[in-house]
């Protein structure tokens, strides 16, 4: 688990917590602006990620670019442990 995000799963519905204030100030800005570029991006030319899409329809940008940062490092945090590769999610629809 990441320092600073809390997760609670049950039936295979993910519940992502929050991104806390702990850990390197540097690193969580450059998660966020990040974050901040993937939704500008799909807000202008669209995205297959229906997680993405739902959330940017139901909550204001810079909370859905916390979210996805939030995603995004527990995906990094995930790699980095298991040494491997990012793998592309084979569950997206054919565009």
């Amino acid at each position: 688990m990441i320092p600073g995000t809390r997760q609670h799963s049950t039936g295979g519905k993910e519940k992502l917590g929050r991104i806390s204030k702990q850990g390197n100030r540097h690193l969580r800005w450059l998660l966020v602006a990040g974050a901040m570029a993937v939704i500008q991006y799909a807000r202008q030319h669209g995205t297959k990620r229906l997680w993405l899409v739902r959330l940017m329809g139901r909550r204001p940008t810079k909370v859905a670019a916390v979210a996805l940062a939030n995603k995004i490092a527990r995906m990094a945090w995930a790699m980095m442990v298991r040494g491997e590769r990012f793998k592309e999610s084979k569950l997206l629809p054919a565009a």
